[in-house]
């Protein structure tokens, strides 16, 4: 077991925090969306609340190593201030003497943003050097940067061998629920898998389809599944490269015993356009020049039949071309299901939660995942250098 914020002290401590506080910027560098900002509001609360001195770090956008001036944490700072309802500090950089003094001089129930850590290429490099600097900023560490932690970072992992750290309250909701669904799952489990590309899903299939009772297939990948079952699937999306291994995970699931669910009957468009000539077929009637954009809406009663007796669910990836009205009603319709039904459900990736925000149900989910390529590694059972680099209990 991993050590959380609950299981140090705080008290009068300069605690370093590693938050997730990539947002989006519009071109005025204002914040179109805080959520990254809100989800690490308790972690820190938590730790003011307990007199901590409070120092937090996080990287913004893709500088590669320089300091540029769009992707300054600055807008980060103000945006804290407001929803905190104190000042927070702002370091001109996240180590040297500056940045250093301004650390030892917090007190407890302060706050201190420090800029971004990507202004430094050590950052991504996991430079030993850089790592110690940061530690010496703090007396204790807190991660609570989950979509961080599958990359093997100064802040991550680099500073745990000068600083012990602590998974906060964000951090420890994910490891308990994408962690727990990996290596302890509840039954009946299902796994619902879309996006475009079996490639980019295939370790995430091949490590659940043991442990799952159901798994469903959506989006572009279900039409290599459809063609390696021999289905004519016109113009549509399809790896052919990769329709042997579709045969092979069909088979590895009736061996075992899993139910491997399909579309039956798919949404077809004559383009690849909102406004294209659309319609409904079967699965064994998708016409030579059309293309499969999202699954029909027989498939959608029947996904949702199944999924209803689930006890966990895990969904990570669209049914359709999400992003166009017309082919993002499957995606919705399985957003409504999980919602609808009993189970633990675990969501992840930025269409899927996309989908649950979209139909107002993200309340009825019981977890909503924050890293997208993290939550992708950790149902690939991988280990993730963030998380492995915790102190135990």
């Amino acid at each position: 077991m991993k050590q959380t914020i609950t299981d140090i002290t705080v008290d009068n401590k300069r605690v370093f925090v590693r938050a997730d506080f990539n947002v989006p910027l519009d071109g005025d560098c204002r914040i179109t969306d805080d959520t990254r900002i809100q989800k690490t509001l308790p972690t820190i609360k938590y730790l003011l609340d307990h007199h901590a001195a409070v120092i937090l770090a996080s990287h913004l956008g893709r500088p590669k190593g320089e300091a540029v001036p769009k992707y300054s944490l600055k807008p980060v700072a103000e945006r804290l201030s407001e929803l905190l309802g104190i000042p927070v500090k702002f370091a001109p950089d996240c180590v040297g003497p500056e940045t250093k003094a301004m650390a030892e001089a917090l007190q407890p129930g302060e706050v201190l943003l420090l800029e971004n850590l990507r202004y430094h290429k050590e950052e991504e490099k996991n430079d030993p050097e850089f790592s110690r600097q940061l530690a010496e900023l703090a007396e204790i560490g807190v991660n609570d940067a989950f979509g961080c932690c599958h990359r093997a970072h100064a802040s991550v992992a680099g500073i745990t061998a000068y600083l012990p750290m602590a998974a906060g309250f964000l951090l420890e909701k994910e490891i308990r629920f994408i962690g727990g669904a990996v290596d302890n799952p509840a039954h009946p489990f299902a796994a619902i898998i879309g996006g475009a590309k079996v490639s980019d899903k295939i370790e995430v299939i091949s490590n659940l389809l043991p442990k799952v009772d159901l798994m469903i297939i959506g989006g572009g990948m279900a039409n290599t599944f459809l063609a390696a079952q021999g289905y004519g699937i016109g113009k549509s999306l399809v790896e052919a490269d990769k329709i042997d291994l579709a045969k092979s995970l069909i088979a590895q699931a009736k061996e075992q015993g899993t139910k491997l669910l399909l579309p039956v009957d798919v949404m077809v468009a004559a383009a690849f356009d909102n406004d294209a000539d659309h319609k409904v077929v079967d699965v064994a009637d998708v016409p030579a020049d059309w293309m499969i954009l999202d699954v029909g809406t027989k498939t959608q009663e029947l996904f949702a039949t199944e999924l209803a007796a689930m006890k966990l669910i895990v969904w990570n990836g669209p049914m359709g071309v999400f992003e166009m009205e017309n082919y993002a009603k499957g995606t919705e319709a399985v957003a409504k299901a999980v919602a609808a039904s009993d189970a633990v459900s675990i969501v992840g990736g930025g269409d899927s939660v996309s989908a649950v925000n979209k139909t107002g149900l993200s309340d009825q989910i019981s977890h909503i995942s924050t890293g997208g390529g993290a939550s992708l590694e950790y149902l690939e059972g991988k280990k993730l250098p963030g998380v492995e680099s915790l102190s135990d209990k």
